[in-house]
């Protein structure tokens, strides 16, 4: 059974009914933003120095616990730290410090204290006190750096919605965005209710995924306007229908799409997490790689059963559903009636002799009657 499916997936016959189950995919939907949506509203995010200004300190961290760190640094600034954290694997370990803005002097006291308490060493093996580093952003940075993003958004959104609407339909624009909302949504709520931290790289990584899942759902856009092109010309499928054989059509090229996304996005993840340690990678990826499954999702079971809840609720794509399920349901009655008893009855009809023709011969009139 399940094979049958896969083959009929693979070659695009229309094995799954995508668009008839929207209502289960709907109420999935439904409920995951719900909890997405208590997440952010409830746990918040965790914003980098980037977005509320801070003060970021980093050093080597071999041979250094984060609690001896986060100790030393309160002794030297007085100031308890908002996280202290390992990244990294292998010699690349750095050890990072997140706290609230400093000034010049309790950093200066914080890089002291730290290096005489942990000596750690630059590339040569020797104790160097350069190896602390730090960086600052200031409140208004981080409110400016929001409002860009903010800004970088609202103008992606405004653009694809016109290139839709231009290049499609606008029932096809709408459907597009509200599959977005959703993985803004979804990707926002993973990263509130998980505490991943929000980032420059996080917001770009978040536009690239919008992208993706925007890319894919315009591939499958593409076939649905293919298909449906005349529907209503003809009473062979439903808006529904068709719309449902594009989705499968093209459901095996979303799926080899993400596969193909993912791997590399994976590999990015584990370079960047575990062997070099770079925070900006780590972002990037994770944001990628929770946005290209999202996206794919969206794209297939929400995008289209979206732009066709849409479709009919007008007037004339109703009128023809009603037309196909009408010339449906006769064609059936049609075929129960041709029974074997029905068959037989026509045939004995159809074996009737029929009166013949006696032009010219004195016929007397009478009528004549089988059997005579």
């Amino acid at each position: 059974m399940s094979s049958s499916i896969f083959r009929r997936l693979y070659t695009g016959e229309g094995g799954v009914d995508f668009v008839g189950r929207r209502q289960v995919w709907y109420s999935i939907t439904g409920v995951v933003l719900v909890i997405c949506f208590l997440g952010i509203v409830i746990r918040g995010f965790t914003l980098g120095i980037d977005f509320e200004g801070g003060t970021k300190m980093n050093m080597p961290a071999e041979g250094i616990s984060t609690e001896a760190a986060a100790e030393v640094f309160t002794d030297a600034t007085g100031v308890t730290p908002q996280k202290v954290q390992v990244v990294g694997a292998g010699d690349s370990r750095i050890l990072e410090i997140n706290s609230e803005r400093l000034n010049e002097q309790q950093i200066g006291e914080a890089r002291e204290q730290l290096f005489d308490t942990f000596q750690p060493v630059d590339a040569t093996g020797e104790p160097n006190p350069d190896v602390v580093g730090d960086s600052t952003v200031s409140e208004s940075w981080g409110s400016t750096i929001t409002n860009r993003m903010l800004l970088s958004l609202g103008v992606f959104l405004v653009l694809i919605f016109g290139y839709i609407t231009v290049r499609f339909e606008r029932d096809m624009a709408i459907a597009a965005m509200g599959g977005l909302f959703v993985d803004g949504v979804v990707v926002a709520g993973i990263y509130a209710l998980i505490g991943f931290e929000v980032t420059p790289a996080t917001v770009i990584g978040l536009l690239t995924v919008l992208a993706f899942s925007l890319y894919d759902t315009v591939v499958v856009f593409d076939k649905v306007k293919e298909n449906t092109a005349g529907f209503l010309n003809t009473t062979r499928r439903t808006y529904a229908e068709q719309a449902n054989l594009a989705v499968n059509q093209t459901v095996m090229r979303s799926i080899a799409t993400t596969v193909i996304s993912a791997l590399p996005i994976a590999a990015l993840m584990v370079v960047a997490v575990w062997l070099m340690g770079v925070g900006t990678l780590k972002d990037l990826a994770l944001v990628q790689f929770i946005g290209v499954i999202e996206g794919t999702f969206s794209s297939v079971f929400l995008a289209t059963p979206i732009l066709v809840t849409l479709k009919n609720r007008q007037r004339k794509v109703r009128e023809h559903n009603a037309r196909v399920v009408a010339e449906r349901e006769g064609r059936q009655a049609t075929l129960e009636t041709s029974t074997p008893e029905g068959d037989s009855a026509a045939r004995r009809t159809v074996s009737t002799p029929v009166a013949p023709v006696n032009p010219g011969h004195g016929s007397s009139g009478a009528s004549w009657r089988p059997g005579q």
